[in-house]
Protein backbone atom coordinates (compact mmCIF):
# COMPACT_ATOMS: atom_id res chain seq x y z
CA UNK A 1 0.00 0.00 0.00
CA UNK A 2 1.19 3.52 -0.81
CA UNK A 3 0.29 7.09 0.10
CA UNK A 4 -1.11 9.50 -2.51
CA UNK A 5 -1.30 13.30 -2.32
CA UNK A 6 -3.55 15.44 -4.50
CA UNK A 7 -2.81 19.16 -4.76
CA UNK A 8 -5.94 21.19 -5.36
CA UNK A 9 -7.81 18.21 -3.98
CA UNK A 10 -10.97 20.17 -3.13
CA UNK A 11 -11.77 21.08 -6.75
CA UNK A 12 -14.22 19.21 -8.95
CA UNK A 13 -11.61 16.78 -10.24
CA UNK A 14 -9.99 16.46 -6.82
CA UNK A 15 -13.22 15.66 -4.99
CA UNK A 16 -14.11 12.97 -7.52
CA UNK A 17 -10.60 11.54 -7.56
CA UNK A 18 -10.32 11.50 -3.75
CA UNK A 19 -13.57 9.56 -3.54
CA UNK A 20 -12.20 6.98 -5.99
CA UNK A 21 -8.88 6.74 -4.14
CA UNK A 22 -10.65 6.04 -0.84
CA UNK A 23 -12.45 3.17 -2.53
CA UNK A 24 -9.13 1.82 -3.83
CA UNK A 25 -7.26 -0.13 -1.14
CA UNK A 26 -4.02 0.42 -3.07
CA UNK A 27 -3.68 3.68 -1.15
CA UNK A 28 -3.00 3.61 2.59
CA UNK A 29 -3.35 7.38 3.02
CA UNK A 30 -5.16 9.82 0.74
CA UNK A 31 -3.82 13.32 1.39
CA UNK A 32 -5.68 16.40 0.17
CA UNK A 33 -3.37 19.41 -0.11
CA UNK A 34 -5.24 22.69 -0.59
CA UNK A 35 -5.35 26.21 0.83
CA UNK A 36 -9.03 26.65 1.75
CA UNK A 37 -10.27 25.13 5.03
CA UNK A 38 -13.92 25.72 4.13
CA UNK A 39 -13.58 23.84 0.85
CA UNK A 40 -11.91 21.01 2.75
CA UNK A 41 -14.95 20.85 5.03
CA UNK A 42 -17.19 20.81 1.95
CA UNK A 43 -15.10 17.99 0.46
CA UNK A 44 -15.48 15.90 3.61
CA UNK A 45 -19.25 16.44 3.55
CA UNK A 46 -19.46 15.63 -0.16
CA UNK A 47 -17.73 12.27 0.24
CA UNK A 48 -19.61 11.40 3.45
CA UNK A 49 -16.82 11.78 6.03
CA UNK A 50 -18.26 13.12 9.29
CA UNK A 51 -15.12 13.06 11.44
CA UNK A 52 -11.96 13.69 9.43
CA UNK A 53 -9.74 13.60 12.52
CA UNK A 54 -10.68 9.97 13.14
CA UNK A 55 -10.76 8.78 9.54
CA UNK A 56 -8.21 5.97 9.14
CA UNK A 57 -7.02 7.00 5.66
CA UNK A 58 -8.09 10.55 4.70
CA UNK A 59 -5.84 13.48 5.59
CA UNK A 60 -6.68 17.13 4.94
CA UNK A 61 -3.50 19.18 4.71
CA UNK A 62 -3.76 22.99 4.57
CA UNK A 63 -1.13 24.52 2.33
CA UNK A 64 -0.44 26.38 -0.90
CA UNK A 65 1.64 25.16 -3.83
CA UNK A 66 3.31 28.57 -3.62
CA UNK A 67 4.90 27.43 -0.34
CA UNK A 68 7.79 25.01 -1.06
CA UNK A 69 8.50 24.34 2.63
CA UNK A 70 4.90 23.28 3.32
CA UNK A 71 4.91 21.06 0.22
CA UNK A 72 8.00 19.22 1.47
CA UNK A 73 6.32 18.66 4.82
CA UNK A 74 3.18 17.27 3.18
CA UNK A 75 5.08 14.90 0.89
CA UNK A 76 7.01 12.99 3.53
CA UNK A 77 6.40 9.31 2.94
CA UNK A 78 4.23 9.95 -0.14
CA UNK A 79 4.71 7.71 -3.19
CA UNK A 80 2.25 9.26 -5.68
CA UNK A 81 1.38 12.91 -6.33
CA UNK A 82 -1.37 14.20 -8.60
CA UNK A 83 -0.89 17.93 -9.16
CA UNK A 84 -4.29 19.47 -9.89
CA UNK A 85 -3.96 22.85 -8.14
CA UNK A 86 -4.33 25.78 -10.53
CA UNK A 87 -5.99 29.12 -11.16
CA UNK A 88 -8.21 28.32 -14.12
CA UNK A 89 -10.53 31.17 -15.04
CA UNK A 90 -9.45 32.74 -18.32
CA UNK A 91 -11.08 36.10 -17.62
CA UNK A 92 -9.69 36.38 -14.08
CA UNK A 93 -6.24 35.40 -15.34
CA UNK A 94 -6.29 38.21 -17.89
CA UNK A 95 -6.56 40.76 -15.06
CA UNK A 96 -4.27 38.93 -12.62
CA UNK A 97 -1.41 37.42 -14.64
CA UNK A 98 1.10 37.64 -11.79
CA UNK A 99 -1.17 35.51 -9.60
CA UNK A 100 -1.50 32.90 -12.36
CA UNK A 101 2.29 32.88 -12.62
CA UNK A 102 2.71 32.27 -8.89
CA UNK A 103 0.26 29.37 -8.71
CA UNK A 104 0.33 27.67 -12.11
CA UNK A 105 4.00 28.11 -13.02
CA UNK A 106 6.01 28.66 -9.85
CA UNK A 107 3.64 26.39 -7.94
CA UNK A 108 4.27 23.61 -10.45
CA UNK A 109 8.01 24.16 -10.14
CA UNK A 110 7.66 23.89 -6.36
CA UNK A 111 5.76 20.61 -6.75
CA UNK A 112 8.42 19.21 -9.08
CA UNK A 113 11.25 20.14 -6.71
CA UNK A 114 9.45 18.90 -3.60
CA UNK A 115 8.58 15.54 -5.16
CA UNK A 116 12.19 14.98 -6.17
CA UNK A 117 13.48 15.88 -2.71
CA UNK A 118 10.85 13.72 -0.99
CA UNK A 119 11.57 10.69 -3.17
CA UNK A 120 8.04 10.47 -4.62
CA UNK A 121 7.93 7.74 -7.28
CA UNK A 122 5.14 8.93 -9.64
CA UNK A 123 3.98 12.50 -10.32
CA UNK A 124 1.20 13.49 -12.73
CA UNK A 125 0.45 17.14 -13.55
CA UNK A 126 -2.97 18.04 -14.97
CA UNK A 127 -2.85 20.42 -17.91
CA UNK A 128 -5.28 21.67 -20.54
CA UNK A 129 -6.03 21.96 -24.23
CA UNK A 130 -5.76 25.71 -23.64
CA UNK A 131 -2.02 25.19 -23.24
CA UNK A 132 -1.73 24.16 -26.90
CA UNK A 133 -1.03 27.21 -29.06
CA UNK A 134 -2.15 29.40 -26.12
CA UNK A 135 -3.89 32.72 -26.62
CA UNK A 136 -4.36 33.66 -22.96
CA UNK A 137 -2.38 33.75 -19.72
CA UNK A 138 -4.04 30.60 -18.37
CA UNK A 139 -3.08 28.61 -21.46
CA UNK A 140 0.44 30.03 -21.42
CA UNK A 141 0.84 29.03 -17.77
CA UNK A 142 -0.31 25.49 -18.50
CA UNK A 143 2.12 25.18 -21.41
CA UNK A 144 4.91 26.31 -19.09
CA UNK A 145 3.75 23.82 -16.44
CA UNK A 146 4.05 21.02 -18.99
CA UNK A 147 7.64 22.00 -19.81
CA UNK A 148 8.54 22.14 -16.11
CA UNK A 149 6.95 18.75 -15.42
CA UNK A 150 8.52 16.96 -18.36
CA UNK A 151 12.02 18.27 -17.76
CA UNK A 152 11.79 17.55 -14.01
CA UNK A 153 12.71 14.02 -15.08
CA UNK A 154 16.26 15.26 -15.70
CA UNK A 155 16.61 15.68 -11.94
CA UNK A 156 14.14 13.15 -10.55
CA UNK A 157 14.46 10.17 -12.87
CA UNK A 158 17.97 9.10 -11.79
CA UNK A 159 16.76 8.79 -8.19
CA UNK A 160 13.44 7.14 -9.08
CA UNK A 161 11.01 10.09 -9.35
CA UNK A 162 9.08 10.10 -12.62
CA UNK A 163 6.98 13.00 -13.88
CA UNK A 164 4.30 13.04 -16.61
CA UNK A 165 1.34 15.17 -17.71
CA UNK A 166 -2.25 14.52 -18.67
CA UNK A 167 -3.85 17.03 -21.04
CA UNK A 168 -7.59 17.13 -21.69
CA UNK A 169 -10.48 19.41 -22.59
CA UNK A 170 -13.54 20.75 -20.78
CA UNK A 171 -15.03 18.66 -17.97
CA UNK A 172 -18.82 18.60 -18.02
CA UNK A 173 -20.23 19.66 -14.68
CA UNK A 174 -16.98 20.87 -13.14
CA UNK A 175 -17.28 23.73 -10.66
CA UNK A 176 -18.13 27.00 -12.42
CA UNK A 177 -18.54 25.26 -15.77
CA UNK A 178 -20.79 26.57 -18.51
CA UNK A 179 -23.24 23.76 -17.76
CA UNK A 180 -23.81 24.97 -14.18
CA UNK A 181 -24.07 28.57 -15.32
CA UNK A 182 -26.62 27.72 -17.99
CA UNK A 183 -28.66 25.49 -15.68
CA UNK A 184 -28.88 28.36 -13.20
CA UNK A 185 -29.95 30.74 -15.98
CA UNK A 186 -32.68 28.37 -17.16
CA UNK A 187 -33.90 27.85 -13.58
CA UNK A 188 -34.15 31.65 -13.21
CA UNK A 189 -35.92 32.04 -16.55
CA UNK A 190 -33.02 34.00 -18.03
CA UNK A 191 -31.61 33.57 -21.55
CA UNK A 192 -28.56 31.38 -22.08
CA UNK A 193 -25.54 33.57 -22.82
CA UNK A 194 -23.35 32.15 -25.60
CA UNK A 195 -20.22 33.86 -26.85
CA UNK A 196 -20.35 32.46 -30.41
CA UNK A 197 -22.74 29.97 -32.02
CA UNK A 198 -19.85 28.38 -33.95
CA UNK A 199 -17.77 27.64 -30.85
CA UNK A 200 -16.71 24.02 -30.23
CA UNK A 201 -15.04 22.34 -27.28
CA UNK A 202 -13.67 18.93 -26.38
CA UNK A 203 -15.81 17.34 -23.65
CA UNK A 204 -15.29 14.61 -21.08
CA UNK A 205 -16.82 13.59 -17.77
CA UNK A 206 -15.15 13.56 -14.36
CA UNK A 207 -15.00 9.77 -14.54
CA UNK A 208 -13.13 10.01 -17.83
CA UNK A 209 -10.68 12.55 -16.39
CA UNK A 210 -9.98 10.34 -13.36
CA UNK A 211 -9.58 7.27 -15.56
CA UNK A 212 -6.99 9.10 -17.65
CA UNK A 213 -4.95 10.03 -14.57
CA UNK A 214 -5.05 6.46 -13.28
CA UNK A 215 -4.01 5.20 -16.72
CA UNK A 216 -1.08 7.63 -16.79
CA UNK A 217 0.05 6.54 -13.32
CA UNK A 218 0.06 2.94 -14.53
CA UNK A 219 1.73 3.46 -17.93
CA UNK A 220 4.09 6.41 -17.43
CA UNK A 221 7.83 5.97 -17.85
CA UNK A 222 8.63 9.63 -17.29
CA UNK A 223 8.23 12.63 -19.57
CA UNK A 224 5.07 11.75 -21.49
CA UNK A 225 2.02 13.90 -22.09
CA UNK A 226 -1.08 11.68 -22.12
CA UNK A 227 -3.91 12.95 -24.34
CA UNK A 228 -7.31 11.19 -24.52
CA UNK A 229 -9.24 10.61 -27.72
CA UNK A 230 -12.26 12.83 -27.23
CA UNK A 231 -15.39 13.84 -29.08
CA UNK A 232 -16.34 17.49 -29.26
CA UNK A 233 -19.57 19.47 -29.44
CA UNK A 234 -20.82 22.88 -30.40
CA UNK A 235 -21.76 25.07 -27.46
CA UNK A 236 -24.98 25.84 -29.34
CA UNK A 237 -25.88 22.12 -29.35
CA UNK A 238 -25.21 21.84 -25.61
CA UNK A 239 -27.58 24.76 -25.03
CA UNK A 240 -30.21 23.04 -27.18
CA UNK A 241 -29.75 19.71 -25.37
CA UNK A 242 -30.10 21.48 -22.03
CA UNK A 243 -33.04 23.80 -22.65
CA UNK A 244 -34.59 22.87 -26.00
CA UNK A 245 -34.37 24.40 -29.48
CA UNK A 246 -36.71 27.28 -28.73
CA UNK A 247 -35.11 28.53 -25.54
CA UNK A 248 -33.76 32.09 -25.93
CA UNK A 249 -29.99 32.35 -26.49
CA UNK A 250 -28.10 35.63 -26.27
CA UNK A 251 -24.88 35.75 -28.35
CA UNK A 252 -22.38 38.04 -26.61
CA UNK A 253 -19.14 37.67 -28.62
CA UNK A 254 -15.82 36.15 -27.60
CA UNK A 255 -14.71 37.21 -24.13
CA UNK A 256 -11.64 39.42 -23.80
CA UNK A 257 -8.49 37.77 -22.51
CA UNK A 258 -7.94 35.28 -25.30
CA UNK A 259 -11.01 33.03 -25.55
CA UNK A 260 -10.68 30.66 -28.53
CA UNK A 261 -13.35 29.72 -31.03
CA UNK A 262 -12.01 26.14 -31.18
CA UNK A 263 -9.50 24.21 -29.05
CA UNK A 264 -6.59 21.99 -30.07
CA UNK A 265 -5.20 18.99 -28.16
CA UNK A 266 -2.10 18.36 -30.29
CA UNK A 267 -0.07 21.15 -31.87
CA UNK A 268 1.30 20.80 -35.43
CA UNK A 269 4.77 20.44 -33.90
CA UNK A 270 3.60 17.58 -31.66
CA UNK A 271 1.76 15.57 -34.31
CA UNK A 272 4.94 14.03 -35.84
CA UNK A 273 6.13 13.14 -32.32
CA UNK A 274 2.84 11.74 -31.01
CA UNK A 275 2.01 8.04 -30.77
CA UNK A 276 -1.35 6.28 -30.96
CA UNK A 277 -1.87 4.04 -27.92
CA UNK A 278 -5.41 2.90 -28.66
CA UNK A 279 -7.77 4.93 -26.48
CA UNK A 280 -5.14 7.63 -25.96
CA UNK A 281 -2.35 9.48 -27.66
CA UNK A 282 0.94 10.19 -25.97
CA UNK A 283 3.49 12.86 -26.75
CA UNK A 284 6.91 11.52 -25.72
CA UNK A 285 9.54 14.07 -24.68
CA UNK A 286 11.49 15.39 -27.63
CA UNK A 287 14.59 15.81 -25.45
CA UNK A 288 15.08 13.14 -22.78
CA UNK A 289 18.60 13.00 -21.36
CA UNK A 290 17.35 10.83 -18.48
CA UNK A 291 16.81 7.78 -20.73
CA UNK A 292 18.03 6.40 -24.06
CA UNK A 293 14.99 4.15 -24.45
CA UNK A 294 12.55 4.92 -27.26
CA UNK A 295 8.78 5.12 -26.88
CA UNK A 296 6.92 2.65 -29.08
CA UNK A 297 3.55 3.10 -30.77
CA UNK A 298 1.83 3.89 -34.05
CA UNK A 299 2.68 7.21 -35.67
CA UNK A 300 -0.13 9.56 -36.61
CA UNK A 301 -0.88 10.12 -40.30
CA UNK A 302 0.78 13.06 -42.00
CA UNK A 303 -1.35 16.18 -41.78
CA UNK A 304 -3.31 14.90 -38.76
CA UNK A 305 -5.25 17.66 -36.98
CA UNK A 306 -6.70 17.27 -33.49
CA UNK A 307 -8.96 20.30 -33.23
CA UNK A 308 -12.40 20.51 -31.62
CA UNK A 309 -14.01 21.52 -34.92
CA UNK A 310 -12.47 18.58 -36.85
CA UNK A 311 -13.22 15.55 -34.67
CA UNK A 312 -16.51 13.60 -34.38
CA UNK A 313 -19.18 15.87 -32.94
CA UNK A 314 -21.70 14.86 -30.29
CA UNK A 315 -25.20 15.57 -31.57
CA UNK A 316 -28.05 16.96 -29.50
CA UNK A 317 -29.49 13.53 -28.63
CA UNK A 318 -26.10 12.22 -27.50
CA UNK A 319 -25.60 15.36 -25.44
CA UNK A 320 -29.00 14.92 -23.78
CA UNK A 321 -28.00 11.44 -22.66
CA UNK A 322 -24.65 12.70 -21.44
CA UNK A 323 -26.14 15.61 -19.50
CA UNK A 324 -28.44 13.25 -17.59
CA UNK A 325 -25.35 11.68 -16.02
CA UNK A 326 -23.92 15.02 -14.86
CA UNK A 327 -25.23 16.27 -11.49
Amino acid sequence: MTDILITGGTGSFGTHFVRQCLQDRTYQRVIVYSRDEWKQAQLAAAIGVEDVARHPRLRLFLGDVRDPHRLKQAMRGVAVVVHAAALKRVDAGAYNPSEVLKTNVLGTENVCVATCEAGVSHVVTLTSDKGVQPTNIYGTSKQFAEHLTVQANSYGYPQGTRHACVRYGNVLGSRGSVLHIWRAAVAAGQPIRLTDARMTRFWLTLDMACDLVRYALTKMRGGEIFVPKLHAAKLQDIATALAGPDYPVEVTGLRPGGEKLHEVLLSPHEVPLALDWGEHYIVPPEIHPWTDAAWLGDRLPEGFVYSSDQVPQLNVEALKRLLKSVP
